[in-house]
């Protein structure tokens, strides 16, 4: 899959939740403040109920009050007495809880106004008529009763009520109609949202399952990109190794091949001399026939003199540069063979105290540190599973090379530590001696090529090798110096070399 691909892909997916967590919310809130429209709206309604049962109670006790008056004054009897002070004394609270009820319709307020008005005349009148009951004066109580039905105030008691009711009705509808309109929008609220829900989770279903398509898809292609990748690296490894041999087997023949006419070279070249000599005997020995000087006796050599001593000197002197040259590459052969022969060579891992075969390396160094005027310091080591032999070619050049490139008229301090970390084991040897420039930190490690003042021993083959046997080991090797200031190499290998993987890189 294409990063271009994926990132659409990914940046859908987040949009895609951001809206679904949207619409959760907006459904949420929204469902929320619908309820509590709702339930106000509801409140409303009950509310209106409760006013116009409180109306309904008002009347009810006003013509409770009316109806015990009457019998009172007719009849005399307590009992109709006794109902009708029940009924005035219930008609107050019920006024008040009216009041209470109605207080945020101001129409309501001026209607409970006047009936409240009402209400207190009649009440004043039933007195004035008890009154005139208790007295025995029951024609002037009936008189009152005409009066008081003249002055319509029981009429003007029920017209009140009525538009009471009348207005309570009106609100009652319309907050009916609220409280429907809410609970419609409340459902739809809900149902839409459900609705955007299912839609979002039927889109992030199916865009799942095609990412787990493209996933699965996309594996299967690793995989078989994998195996094929193995296969590739098998056969390459196979190739490499086959070069690796014929290289090794090309560089041995060709080692083995220079070494005959080396070796033809310089037994020529020792011929060369011993006829120099007897070249040279002739040449004095006639100078001196021709001087009538007696010949030279046998086993003194012949003095020369003017043009016969410059030849002698320049055929001594042409006859160093062979042999000298003829030893360097006698020596460059000995290297490659040896080269060839560690390369073929397998590795045996065994378990290996580094601590105790450094010490017993710098004790082999012991004579060279000395001379050098150098202190060698091993410090605690790690233990590993490795090849003894190449550990102590890696270790022994390179505390040899430390020794060798030492500041002079400088006490040598050389020491060698070791950690261990993520499974390998670290090594560092470090010197204060005239150090490598920056330059060089690469060159060092190629074949037959050195750095600085070439003024020791060596073919520029060490550290080429050391650095094979470290790669050969599954580590790495690396250098940290300065001219005048020292150097730091660092090896790092395997805590367990795995024995499986031997030869793996020849």
């Amino acid at each position: 899959m294409a990063p271009e691909i994926r990132r659409r892909r990914a940046l859908g997916q987040i949009l895609l939740l951001s809206a679904g967590f949207l619409v959760l919310v907006i459904v949420s809130a929204g469902s929320v403040l619908l309820v509590n429209k709702a339930r106000e709206d509801s409140a409303s309604v009950l509310h209106t109920l409760e006013v116009e049962n409180q109306i309904n109670t008002l009347l009810l006790e006003v013509r409770r009050a009316e109806s015990g008056a009457r019998g009172y004054l007719l009849t005399g009897s307590q009992e109709f007495l006794r109902d009708h002070e029940a009924a005035v004394a219930a008609i107050p609270p019920v006024l008040d809880r009216l009041a209470r009820l109605t207080s945020d319709n101001p129409a309501q307020v001026a209607s409970l106004g006047k009936l409240r008005a009402a209400i207190n005349t009649r009440l004043d009148q039933f007195n004035q008529e008890k009154a005139l009951a208790a007295q025995g004066k029951a024609t002037d109580a009936a008189g009152l009763v005409r009066d008081a039905w003249a002055a319509n105030t029981t009429a003007i008691i029920g017209t009140t009520a009525d538009a009471m009711r009348k207005e309570e009705d009106r609100l009652f509808a319309l907050r009916t109609a609220n409280a429907d309109h809410s609970q419609r929008m409340a459902t739809v609220v809900t149902v839409t949202g459900s609705a955007l829900v299912l839609l979002l989770a039927t889109i992030s279903i199916v865009l799942v399952r095609a990412s787990a398509g493209a996933r699965d898809e996309a594996e299967t292609k690793l995989r078989e990109t994998n195996l094929n990748l193995e296969t590739t690296v098998d056969e390459r490894t196979a190739d490499l190794r086959e070069a690796n041999d014929e290289i090794q087997r090309f560089a041995y023949i060709v080692s083995h091949d220079l070494r005959s006419p080396l070796v033809n070279i310089m037994g020529f070249t020792s011929e060369l001399e011993e006829l120099r000599n007897d070249l040279f005997r002739r040449i004095a020995t006639l100078a001196r026939s021709a001087a009538a000087a007696p010949p030279l006796p046998e086993g003194v050599d012949p003095e020369l003199e003017g043009a016969d001593k410059q030849l002698s000197d320049d055929f001594s002197e042409a006859l160093g540069f062979i042999k000298s040259s003829i030893a360097k590459m006698d020596r460059l052969i000995s290297a490659i063979l040896n080269l060839t022969r560690e390369g073929r060579r397998e590795f045996t891992p065994v378990r290996i105290d580094t601590r105790d075969l450094i010490e017993a390396i710098v004790q082999t160094l012991a004579h060279q540190a000395a001379e050098a005027h150098a202190s060698i310091r091993v410090e605690p080591l790690p233990t590993i599973v490795s090849d003894r032999l190449a550990l102590e070619q890696i270790f022994s050049n390179l505390i040899d090379n430390a020794i060798k490139y030492l500041k002079p008229d400088v006490p040598g301090e050389i020491s060698i530590r070791g950690r261990t970390k993520l499974g390998f084991a670290i090594f560092e040897i470090s010197d204060n001696g005239r150090g490598i420039d920056p330059r060089d930190h690469q060159r060092i490690f190629d074949l037959f090529r050195r750095a600085g003042t070439q003024d020791r021993p060596g073919q520029g083959i060490g550290l080429a090798h050391v650095r094979a046997l470290v790669r050969r080991l599954g580590g790495t090797m690396s250098v940290a110096s300065e001219l005048d200031h020292g150097s730091t190499f660092t090896i790092t290998l395997p805590i367990t070399w795995n024995a499986s993987h031997r030869n793996s890189d020849q």
